[in-house]
């Protein structure tokens, strides 16, 4: 379930810390009772990074098949073992 605080709770910077890193989910921080940031812990963001590029991955390829732009992975990977002395 997220985690929603009011801005000024942020001077408990501790609490916030430990609750980022305890609950491994983003916090929301809310500004007049509308959204307006999110806080989670540098694990969390790194993780979720490295998600969205994986999904940008999968589109770039999933576009390339489209586009008919493939190559045989048999050849590829010869290939790149010739390229690299594998």
């Amino acid at each position: 379930m997220p985690q929603i605080i009011p801005i000024k709770d942020l001077k408990n910077t501790s609490e916030i810390s430990e609750m980022c890193h305890r609950t491994n989910e983003p916090i929301y921080i809310t500004k007049n009772g509308y959204g307006d940031m999110v806080i989670m812990s540098m694990e969390s963001f790194e993780y979720t990074m490295k998600q969205i590029k994986m999904y940008e991955d999968i589109e770039i390829s999933e576009r390339q098949i489209k586009e008919g732009r493939v190559k045989d992975a048999r050849r590829s990977l010869s290939s790149m073992r010739e390229q690299y002395g594998l």
